[in-house]
């Protein structure tokens, strides 16, 4: 039900906290609470309405101290932020994973070796399934369980395949998701053990989602969450609380320039969103920031089009050891593109031997072994530095989303001990003459 203007309180029985509504990220039509994602007046996707995005703006104890005070004194996870998020009260007490509050780690050993003065990494490795897929499903558990469904669903890469299972696991309700069939082999085996339905399908990520979209409109469907596409609005709320938590844990306030790996956009957009709501609320100083996205060459269908000065995103042909972010036609591609035009970033791209290298010099320099899409981030931001598009002396922050023990076979060439040799000293002192 479309809404015929923007109203303070939802008229909605459902119980989303303190979102009002969905609005149209095109138009900006707004309707009820429901599960929808498209508007059937322009067919834009929607998002998640709160009375702070509305010209009356946000309630006194939605902004400022007293806003930064409940946070603070919340749960060590992303629900100290359900007074921003589209969920009840007391979404804390029920059966999730929750997910969130990862280390943001000062990166000096890579800023010396990138040349930068301050820079840190969001590591998100640390998650219950060790991707951010935990996030933004976590959401879209809670928006599944408010309207019935009792199966949910996804069209995956690899992490939100393992994030669904996982989520579904902990909240007894069955899930059934689909994958293409040449997935990394441990994620494959992340998704399958929690012991609910992983169907592969011959053809790329998008084939996979065309799949998924038909489904949902078939009986078969019928009551089926499907989290990142009928449940998607509240799916991408989840990405919000990386902003949150960036800010909060370097003391409030924004990084300069922040790197994001882009597969459908949605993170990056929603990053977006997070800042400027922080922004609007008080809880930070309103300052210039810039948001650089990150692909592989091999999917760079946003790179092509930021290169090339285009509004438009041409799909193409993923090619690419970066599996999760292998999405070639990404639905929120051109709004990554006005995102990184407005903030004066960039979207830029890196071959596979670059992602590689970028994934050996994050392990090395910092120990944080990242799944390739961590060295898309961390390979486009040396690039950036090199190519003088990084300010060397701004704060600058870098996204790790997984864990790189789901993509072993990345790295695994000339992955071999260093000597092996007989259990004595001698044998030790032959192989290593100067100790080193």
């Amino acid at each position: 039900m479309a809404l015929a203007s923007t109203e303070s309180v939802s008229t909605s029985t459902y119980d989303f906290g303190p979102a009002i509504g969905l609005s149209c990220r095109e138009c900006g039509a707004l309707y009820d609470l429901g599960p929808n994602f498209a508007c059937i007046e322009c067919f834009g996707p929607l998002e998640v309405a709160y009375p702070w995005n509305t010209e009356q703006g946000p309630a006194a104890d939605q902004v400022g101290e007293a806003l930064r005070a409940r946070i603070e004194s919340g749960p060590v996870s992303i629900w100290r932020y359900a007074p921003l998020l589209p969920v009840p009260a007391d979404v804390a007490a029920k059966p999730n994973l929750a997910p969130g509050w990862t280390k943001l780690v000062k990166a000096d050993n890579l800023a010396k070796e990138l040349g930068l003065r301050s820079l840190h990494v969001k590591d998100d490795s640390g998650n219950p399934t060790h991707s951010f897929k935990d996030r933004v499903v976590a959401i879209a558990l809670e928006a599944a369980r408010t309207f019935g469904f009792h199966t949910l669903s996804c069209s995956s890469t690899g992490n939100l395949a393992g994030a669904v299972t996982a989520a579904a696991a902990r909240a007894g309700l069955d899930a059934c998701v689909f994958i293409p069939a040449n997935l990394e082999e441990a994620k494959i085996v992340m998704a399958s053990v929690y012991g609910k339905r992983l169907v592969a399908i011959d053809g790329t990520y998008d084939d996979v989602n065309r799949f998924c979209s038909e489904l949902i409109g078939d009986p078969l469907g019928d009551k089926w969450g499907f989290v990142n596409v009928n449940l998607r609005p509240y799916y991408g709320e989840g990405s919000k609380t990386l902003a949150y938590e960036i800010a909060e844990q370097l003391g409030w306030r924004l990084p300069d320039q922040i790197v994001i790996p882009v597969a459908s956009g949605s993170q990056l957009t929603k990053i977006d969103k997070g800042f400027k709501e922080l922004i609007r609320l008080g809880l930070v100083e309103d300052r210039p920031y810039k948001i650089f996205g990150a692909q592989a060459e091999g999917c760079s269908p946003v790179s092509a089009a930021f290169k090339a000065g285009h509004d438009v995103v041409r799909p193409v042909k993923p090619d690419t050891i970066a599996k999760s972010l292998a999405i070639g036609n990404p639905a929120d591609g051109p709004y990554v593109l006005d995102i990184a035009r407005r903030t004066g970033g960039a979207v830029e791209d890196v071959t596979d031997e670059q992602i590689v290298d970028a994934v050996r010099l994050l392990a090395r320099t910092e120990g944080i072994f990242a799944e390739t899409a961590g060295g898309v981030t961390v390979g486009v931001l040396r690039k950036l530095v090199a190519d003088g598009r990084i300010d060397p002396d701004a704060e600058t922050v870098v996204l790790n989303t997984g864990d790189g023990l789901k993509t072993l076979d990345a790295v695994s060439a000339g992955a071999r001990p260093t000597a092996v040799i007989r259990p004595s000293l001698d044998a030790f002192r032959a192989a290593f003459p100067d100790n080193s």
